[in-house]
């Protein structure tokens, strides 16, 4: 999907190692509202609801993420955010060739 007004893809910030990425190269994520602590969801598809996060796809990006805590700052959570579930989703990706979570030529929704 690309920016209308300049024809340009959308850039998006990794929160882990906060270089700038085309935002279908990176992966969004929402805390799931319900629970406590509030649970860290993959959004794969970028459809869910509410506020999302921006990481690479892999797994220095995510340490890097919750050695900063940067999860809570990005999601403007008071919570505590569990990364346990994302984590999973993380290592089930490494083995799979090509972009995590999508199959090559799918659309994501542009949530902004």
């Amino acid at each position: 999907m690309e920016d209308r007004a300049s024809g340009r893809p959308p850039v998006r910030t990794c929160i882990g190692c906060r270089s700038r990425a085309v935002k279908s190269n990176l992966l969004r994520v929402v805390a799931d509202g319900s629970g406590s602590p509030r649970e860290l969801v993959p959004d794969v598809d970028g459809r869910l609801p509410g506020r999302g996060a921006y990481v690479h796809p892999r797994s220095e990006c995510l340490d890097l993420a919750e050695r900063r805590r940067a999860f809570s700052r990005a999601l403007r959570s008071e919570r505590t955010l569990d990364v346990t579930g994302l984590r999973r989703w993380f290592a089930g990706q490494e083995d799979q060739p090509g972009r995590p979570g999508r199959p090559s030529g799918q659309d994501e929704g542009d949530t902004t």
